[in-house]
């Protein structure tokens, strides 16, 4: 029976991992997605949608479809997944690797206020800025709900759930963009503050770089720590690595 690997995806490290390791002749791909997101991008191997009901059912899928290792490359803030996903690897046996791209780091003319939440992000808010673009993703808004007094710019992929704030216009979009596109944006919209999530990789840090060319302060929500005695990787090439030895 050919090794099966299972990609926790939505992200674009796990279409390249699953592009990869389909490739390979003789190993078994399925890409597993939450679903959130109507239409997900394309993928090699097979595909399964939707959640798995917990680690226990994820232990179950694990076992009944007999995997023979296991890759979390979700997004660096679906923390749940990832703790799901590292309980049911420990309790089947399947070995398990993480992988996260590199967070970002602040550069020369940056002014960043880290945070550890959305709702430390909504606090900080009325001290830096009246308009804000918010890229957090279309949940958690209910944490900016209550600021009234503040005019926000909401760009995600999907349209927003509410509560939301009162005075919020939605942005629809999906990355990569340009330099030259975040800074029409932050102009456009009169901009001057912007709240962002650290999920890392190239295609939406552009806005970070528009925003120190304008001088605008960005608060950065850290991302969740991972569970403990997690193996984390920050790159498609360190996965197979581990997957080889995983699959030996």
């Amino acid at each position: 029976m050919p090794p099966h690997v299972l990609i926790l995806g939505g992200t674009t490290e796990a279409r390249e991992l699953a592009a990869v390791l389909a490739a390979r002749p003789g190993v078994r791909v399925t890409t597993s997605l939450a679903g959130r997101v109507s239409r997900p991008g394309a993928l090699t191997g097979e595909v399964r949608i939707g959640g798995f009901g917990g680690a226990e059912g994820l232990a179950e899928w694990l076992r009944e479809q007999r995997v023979d290792a296991l890759v979390d490359a979700t997004h660096p803030f679906a923390e749940a997944i990832t703790a799901n996903a590292s309980r049911a690897a420990a309790s089947t046996g399947v070995p398990a690797v993480v992988l996260r791209r590199p967070g970002w780091r602040p550069g020369p003319g940056d002014r960043w206020h880290p945070v550890p939440s959305l709702i430390a992000a909504a606090e900080l808010l009325p001290g830096l800025g009246r308009r804000v673009l918010l890229t957090t993703g279309r949940l958690g808004l209910a944490a900016f709900a209550h600021l009234g007094e503040l005019h926000f710019v909401v760009r995600s992929v999907e349209p927003p759930q509410p509560p939301m704030p009162p005075h919020t216009e939605v942005l629809l979009g999906r990355g990569p963009f340009t330099v030259a596109d975040e800074t029409t944006l932050l102009r456009e919209y009169l901009i001057d503050v912007l709240v962002t999530k650290d999920s890392g990789g190239a295609a939406t840090a552009a806005k970070l770089t528009a925003a120190r060319e304008l001088a605008l302060p960005v608060v950065v929500v850290r991302r969740p720590p991972l569970p403990p005695g997690v193996i984390a990787v920050p790159d498609v090439p360190a996965a197979l690595d581990r997957l080889d030895l995983a699959l030996r």
